[in-house]
């Protein structure tokens, strides 16, 4: 058996194209180059907004090189409800707190392994965050009550300068309403939140597209809450059972574990003999027997 899966786009389909005025801006090219080792950048007068912003408890949607993360000063209660509220956002769902640096990551863990030195050291800045034990100084509103914090360095130029600037760790998922897919550019954010979209700093598209991978750094491993690019060798995948059977009501270890999460809105079909409907836009799961039946 073949399987075919493709997307189709016939003109027929009538669509809103309708484009809503926000606070954009739109970043130098040049602040775009960035790799491990070497971050070129320039001040921005763009980013010292968004740092007023942050400072004055409000909302900023920043790019990473992974998806558009919707931030909030991480030390700041009354600041991360405006994220759960936006979002629509359960309180179960712990969030991500950005750094500038790992010097800054070791001062919010009440606890910081030499594992977790090593994959800092080895995956930062990246998309890999680390669970860990918090301190006190992170609210329980950032970490759903949980008394551990997940910590990542974003490899994203603007988002480092953003950390820089305002001086504070950033609280910051998916710049999206839950459940939805996550953005990979500003116009996905757009769409997310229409009228209510935050100042934006236009970063352009996320160099990775997936959400990092997520790690806790226990005193018996390495624990992968939830899969994304970065694969690190010696952790293990997190027991099958365990989210299955959580109640509803309590927190989860790491985002991306309840049940409805990146749920696509695409309509998909299964095509019968290669026939496509006549009009409209989705994706197509062809099958193809090209067996021969037994006798």
């Amino acid at each position: 058996m073949t399987i075919f899966i493709a997307a189709y786009s016939l003109a027929n389909e009538s669509r809103d194209a309708r484009t809503r005025r926000t606070q954009v801006r739109t970043l130098a090219p040049s602040l775009f180059f960035c790799h491990n080792q070497f971050i070129a950048m320039i001040a921005d007068p763009d980013i010292q907004k968004a740092a007023q912003i942050l400072r004055s408890g409000g909302l900023v949607v920043f790019p990473t090189e992974t998806v558009y993360g919707l931030g909030a000063n991480a030390l700041d209660p009354s600041a991360i409800r405006k994220i759960y509220a936006l979002k629509g956002r359960p309180a179960t769902s712990p969030l991500i707190v950005h750094v500038a640096s790992i010097e800054q990551a070791r001062d919010l863990a009440a606890e910081w392994p030499q594992e977790a030195e090593r994959l800092a050291r080895e995956y930062w800045p990246g998309p890999l965050t680390l669970v860990v034990p918090k301190k006190a100084v992170i609210p329980d509103e950032a970490t759903a009550g949980l008394p551990t914090v997940g910590l990542r360095m974003p490899r994203h130029p603007v988002a480092l300068a953003l950390l820089r600037e305002v001086g504070f760790p950033i609280a910051a998922p998916s710049a999206n309403r839950f459940t939805q897919l996550s953005p990979t550019t500003a116009q996905h954010v757009r769409e997310a939140f229409g009228d209510d979209t935050p100042f934006l700093l236009d970063g352009g598209p996320c160099e990775v597209g997936l959400e990092s991978t997520v790690i806790a750094v226990t005193p018996d491993g390495l624990e992968v809450l939830r899969p994304g690019m970065a694969f690190v060798e010696d952790a293990q995948e997190e027991k099958p059972d365990a989210a299955a059977t959580q109640p509803l009501e309590d927190a989860h270890r790491s985002p991306g574990q309840h049940k409805k999460h990146y749920s696509p809105r695409t309509r998909v079909l299964l095509v019968s003999r290669g026939h496509l409907p006549r009009e409209g836009r989705g994706a197509y799961l062809w099958l193809a027997y090209n067996a021969r039946a037994a006798f």
